[in-house]
């Protein structure tokens, strides 16, 4: 078992910046990949951005150049730099990870931002 533990979300005004982390603890030697998705209300929860063992990582069309996603495997956290927030950003924010079978896939309880206009 994985359990994720996510921190910094919070209120901030439109152009602000805010860094989440999301700390795994448990058997992480079993994941591969780690995400942020988010869901907004009334919306379908969307990838935000991912990230392999290896650091690469892809982004959504609506944060690139705005979000910058890094992973410290040495502490198992994953952190998300989320610069010049716009409205349209906030949401509940989820941490997501997994491993190489269906089995291996962990969610957690999600941190709310808030950016206003």
């Amino acid at each position: 078992q994985v359990q994720l533990v996510e921190s910094g979300g919070g209120l901030v005004q439109a152009g602000g910046s805010l860094r989440l982390s999301c700390t795994a603890s448990g058997s992480v030697s079993s994941i591969n990949s780690m995400a942020w998705f988010r869901q907004a209300p009334g919306k379908q929860r969307a990838l935000v951005a991912r990230i392999y063992r290896s650091g690469s990582a892809d982004y959504a069309e609506s944060v690139k150049g705005r979000f910058t996603l890094s992973r410290d495997n040495a502490k198992n956290t994953m952190y998300l730099q989320m610069n010049s927030l716009k409205p349209e950003d906030t949401a509940v924010y989820y941490c997501r990870a997994w491993g190489p079978t269906i089995e291996i896939d962990y969610w957690g309880q999600g941190t709310q931002v808030t950016v206003s206009s």
